[in-house]
């Protein structure tokens, strides 16, 4: 028999922010309102994606600065920022203000690779040294550096009226702990342990290169285990998972059907890995709550986790939103032993 789920410690959502581009004020409006109705239903915390030359948030630390002025107690997270467009010390300074703002409530989470059409956009990126970048751990491991307080120069001290720090300003403590890594191999999973990060899983893994079975909940729960088994906290350690999950308690019949085709379009995609990475889907879940429940009690990566970030499905509407978060903090977040926060 399998063991059972750990009851549900904190529920989050995740949001891709979209906007037409014809009125792009509209969507961000859209993702804040989000996040406050979010906080209105006890949720414990808000997490929004990056997409860079898309029609979606491009900078979630300017929208996350502005959530958490419209906010006071949700906390508030980036899943994920990839690294191959950012410098590490910029990043933290932003992340440093905002966390300041927030009161301490931002989740950064990260991850690195080579950035998406790097041969379209290397050279806009990287006038001068495209072809030297190194998009690999060691960005993170700057980033976590200067967030956690490590000298960025060798020089501090007064020169004429100017005074100057050799660390990252504002320094924001706490901030290092809340660091997340966004990943879906064994080897990032490691990785993250090593280095006292937090995990985040979503409902994308890598398949690896063995002949066995493919069990989404079987790979990610690996990785789930080997996080945990590389990090100081051991059993301990942060981790929360991102499947996509659509409760319909209160959805009308149109939404219903609506929805219910949006995942019978992505399923194919589950059946095997796909692309050279062999990347490896899972199902969309959609139904009523105590149906969707259940599905998650027989999973074996959540049953391993008590944080979720469930995510929001990419092209829904507004109203879409506010039904399904209303739906997850009612009656599905409570089935799973989850209580709102006050």
């Amino acid at each position: 028999m399998p063991s059972p789920a750990r009851p549900l410690r904190k529920l989050g959502f995740l949001t891709i922010g979209l906007f037409d581009p014809a009125d792009p004020g509209r969507g961000h409006e859209s993702t804040l309102e989000i996040i406050e109705l979010g906080e209105r239903l006890g949720f414990d915390s808000a997490w929004v994606r990056q997409r860079h030359l898309q029609y979606g948030i491009s900078s979630p630390v300017a929208v996350l600065a502005a959530a958490s002025q419209r906010t006071r107690r949700i906390g508030l997270g980036t899943a994920v920022i990839p690294l191959g467009w950012e410098n590490p010390l910029r990043l933290a300074e932003d992340l440093a203000t905002v966390d300041i703002l927030s009161g301490g409530r931002l989740n950064p989470g990260v991850s690195v690779g080579q950035p998406t059409h790097y041969e379209q956009v290397g050279k806009a990126l990287y006038p001068d040294t495209a072809d030297a970048e190194d998009f690999g751990y060691e960005r993170v491991r700057r980033l976590l550096d200067l967030v956690r307080g490590a000298p960025a120069t060798g020089f501090s001290g007064v020169e004429g009226f100017e005074a100057y720090s050799d660390v990252v300003q504002p320094q924001s403590p706490g901030l290092g702990r809340r660091m997340w890594y966004g990943g879906g191999s064994l080897g990032s999973a490691r990785w993250a342990g090593e280095h006292g990060m937090n995990f985040l899983t979503s409902s994308v893994v890598k398949a690896g290169d063995g002949d066995g079975p493919l069990d989404f909940a079987e790979i990610q729960l690996s990785h789930v285990r080997e996080f945990r088994a590389h990090h100081p906290d051991g059993e301990a350690a942060r981790v929360s998972q991102g499947l996509v999950v659509i409760p319909t308690d209160s959805a009308s019949p149109a939404q219903r059907a609506r929805y219910e085709e949006y995942a019978a379009k992505r399923l194919p995609r589950t059946a095997a890995p796909q692309g050279p990475a062999r990347l490896l889907f899972a199902p969309d879940l959609v139904g009523t709550s105590a149906e969707i429940a259940e599905r998650l009690h027989a999973h074996a990566a959540f049953r391993e986790v008590d944080e979720v970030a469930f995510a929001l499905p990419f092209t829904f509407e507004h109203e879409d939103y506010v039904q399904i978060l209303t739906d997850m903090a009612t009656v599905l977040g409570p089935a799973l032993g989850w209580r709102p926060a006050s």
